[in-house]
């Protein structure tokens, strides 16, 4: 199956879940994961019609934006270190996985230096497991209001990664439980801060998360074919 028809499937199948729920397809964006795929199979999904593309990795990302000539957005959606900020300040679109009001700085340095605004995700461990990123759900607000105060940072969601089930239906509660949380925070009307987007669900997953609220879901290996 060739990357383009793997699109359309997914497309099919975000269109279908969003149906079911309800909602309208356009509401849910897909973020085509490509780490550790290399920039052809960026430049060929491109090319198929898709525009918005996720990395975990700076020095990836970079070198991938380097040889990437097709008009593409690009989001950051792995653990970011403050070190590594100032390699992508400017290049991406939004960065899913803002977990520290340290890192949130850093971004503000970052972004400030070009006279730009950086929108952002902050990043929730609902699941409260040790081996994930993200603040808890307990800290989320008061990150959110220290992050507010940043004038070149604009809060736009949530983003959560659920433990890894084989069934979809077990990740259901771990969604249901960000766009709960994300309710909470909107109701305070915090300046500079939305609540517009939720980044969760991912290849075998994603469909539970668009019936409990995803607008951004992030597929990898359905698309690209496993790592």
């Amino acid at each position: 199956m060739s990357i383009a028809t793997n699109l359309e499937n997914i497309m099919e199948r975000i269109e279908k879940a969003s149906i079911k729920a309800g909602r309208d397809p356009k509401s849910v964006r897909l973020v085509a994961v490509t780490k550790t795929k290399p920039a052809d199979a960026v430049i060929e999904a491109a090319q198929a019609g898709h525009k918005i593309f996720g990395e975990n990795y700076v020095q990836e990302l970079t070198a991938k934006a380097a040889l990437v000539k097709e008009p593409v957005e690009w989001h950051f959606i792995g653990a970011l270190q403050s070190n590594k900020v100032k390699y992508i300040a400017g290049l991406v679109t939004l960065i899913h996985s803002v977990d520290r009001l340290s890192l949130a700085m850093e971004i503000e340095k970052q972004w400030g230096k070009l006279g730009k605004i950086c929108d952002i995700l902050v990043e929730v461990n609902v699941s409260g497991e040790k081996t994930k990123a993200g603040t808890s759900r307990a800290e989320a607000m008061q990150l959110v209001e220290g992050i507010a105060e940043m004038p070149h940072l604009r809060i736009k969601g949530l983003m959560t990664m659920p433990p890894f089930f084989d069934e979809p239906e077990l990740a259901r509660p771990y969604f249901q439980e960000l766009r709960e949380l994300a309710a909470m925070i909107d109701a305070r009307k915090i300046t500079n801060v939305e609540m517009r987007e939720l980044s969760m669900g991912m290849s075998g997953d994603f469909e539970a998360a668009i019936e409990e609220g995803a607008t951004l879901v992030r597929v990898g290996s359905a698309i690209f074919g496993s790592r």
